[in-house]
């Protein structure tokens, strides 16, 4: 594909806090990203995925305190572990972009505070409320449980807060956020998620604070342009983060190449300040706005919420030490439902490794490269798909691609588990065993393509296990070759 004909597909996942090592709900939103992007490639797309680091949260500042570590020696620990994970899983990203970095997002956030001032939407007042510190988010009373608490962080008391801050006028674009979700301008995937933001915006919607004090914020985070005593809300410079990394207010040219962003990738807990504030800021800013929000839900482990409390966090590193980086993908791509909750246990994780990649891929990979290996190396390509119509195959694709772009990525593989299996059928009805060379050449023809395209399928999901099947069975310049090897999937006892 001629490079200027190529489209530019810009995704971002959420900018995770550091006030923590990274947990396994955090691995399952990078190999998100991470197919997504690569499928995008595949279809000849230039693409640009951008991670990074919400550093400027007073729940950081806290951490860090707690730890009796400077705040920037203790973000700088942390930032390291979520960059480390996604190379750990294989997940690439172009732009790594932290929250603390003085020289871009420090200017180009208080650039985009600038506009929304312009515009006559920030203004200084009084205020006092309930304020969640695991959201970085005040509550009105009638949002929180009938015990007063977050719903997103139950148990944990909030404070009350009184103090001058600067707010932003949101209600001023209740309407027209109302008209672009409903549109779908701006994309929400899935429509539950959608419809739960139409449903927050036909109540009144408030104003917004968007700064605290020093004292509050300990001297830490964005200053307010103009204002050397307040620093900005956490949300208001983080979000920016989408722009302050392709070059917002210091690359022009980079950021008129990738913004807007293609799609924002999340978590259901921070819908409301991606699908309402992000775009309301943007909106008041005169800049455009993101096309999708693609919304994940959450996991649990054995059925019940992660907490430290009862010590059932997840660490990604050690399962991937263990078990390896793409049967990691694999389960949280497989058994957890895209758009919804998922739960992890080292039971299922273990049945799926034994079920679906030692028994069934690795085992048919294994058994069609043995055959392969009696049957020769110069095998001539005269293919029939006898165990596959061209329509099947076709259907078979078309049903992956569909729920790749529909965000079902779970379902997408299972779209492969149903290839494996008509070519595993196929080969135990064929019976190639049986037969002598000439028989089996031709038998190989068919199955070394159909294990091919099973491999490129597999390329956005199970990068490293896609690259290791087409070094076993490749088919280059009118020849297959073939070579046998141990199981991809050594199965666990």
């Amino acid at each position: 594909m001629n490079e200027e004909n190529r489209k530019k597909f810009y995704i971002t996942t959420a900018i995770p806090y550091v006030n923590d090592r990274p947990h396994v709900g955090h691995a399952l939103e990078f190999v998100q990203a991470d197919v997504l992007a690569r499928a995008q490639r595949a279809q000849g797309d230039e693409v640009l995925v951008l991670s990074g680091a919400d550093e400027n949260a007073l729940k950081n500042v806290q951490a860090a305190e707690k730890a009796g570590v400077p705040v920037k020696d203790f973000i700088e620990t942390n930032a390291k572990l979520f960059a480390e994970l996604a190379a750990r899983l294989n997940v690439h990203f172009d732009m790594f972009q932290r929250g603390s970095d003085t020289l871009h997002h420090y200017p180009a956030s208080q650039e985009l505070w600038r506009r929304c001032a312009a515009a006559g939407d920030i203004y200084k007042k009084s205020y006092e409320g309930l304020y969640c510190l695991g959201c970085e988010a005040f509550y009105a009373s009638e949002e929180l449980t009938p015990d007063g608490e977050c719903r997103e962080h139950p148990g944990k008391k909030l404070e009350t807060v009184a103090e001058e801050n600067y707010f932003f006028r949101l209600s001023r674009y209740r309407d027209q956020l109302v008209d672009l979700i409903s549109s779908d301008t701006i994309h929400i995937i899935p429509v539950s998620r959608k419809n739960e933001v139409l449903g927050f915006l036909r109540q009144s919607l408030e104003d917004i604070s968007i700064s605290r004090s020093n004292e509050r914020a300990r001297n830490w985070g964005v200053p307010v342009p103009g204002d050397d005593t307040h620093r900005m809300y956490v949300w208001f410079d983080a979000l920016n983060i989408y722009q302050s990394g392709i070059g917002f207010g210091w690359d022009e040219a980079m950021y008129q190449k990738w913004w807007p962003a293609d799609m924002h990738l999340i978590g259901k807990g921070i819908l409301r300040f991606h699908a309402v504030y992000w775009p309301a800021f943007l909106l008041s800013a005169q800049l455009l706005l993101p096309k999708s929000i693609v919304v994940h839900g959450y996991l649990t482990v054995d059925g019940q919420k992660m907490s430290k409390t009862i010590g059932n966090v997840i660490d990604p590193f050690v399962l991937i030490e263990k078990y390896g980086a793409d049967p990691v993908r694999y389960y949280l791509l497989r058994e957890i439902p895209s758009g919804e909750d998922g739960d992890f246990s080292y039971e299922k994780f273990e049945a799926r490794y034994n079920g679906d990649l030692a028994n069934g891929l690795g085992n048919l990979v294994a058994r069609v490269a043995a055959l392969g290996v009696r049957a020769g190396q110069f095998l001539k390509l005269e293919y029939d798909p006898q165990f596959l119509l061209a329509s099947d195959m076709a259907g078979i694709r078309l049903r992956y691609e569909k729920n790749i772009k529909n965000f079902c990525l779970n379902e997408a593989l299972g779209n492969i588990w149903e290839l494996i299996g008509r070519i595993d059928k196929w080969v135990n009805d064929q019976k190639p065993w049986t037969h002598d060379v000439p028989v089996l050449k031709a038998f190989m023809e068919t199955a070394a393509h159909g294990v091919q395209e099973i491999s490129f399928m597999l390329d956005p999901f199970l990068p490293d296990t896609a690259k290791k099947i087409r070094e076993q069975i490749s088919i280059r310049d009118n020849a297959i070759t073939i070579k046998k090897s141990a199981n991809l999937f050594p199965r666990l006892k």
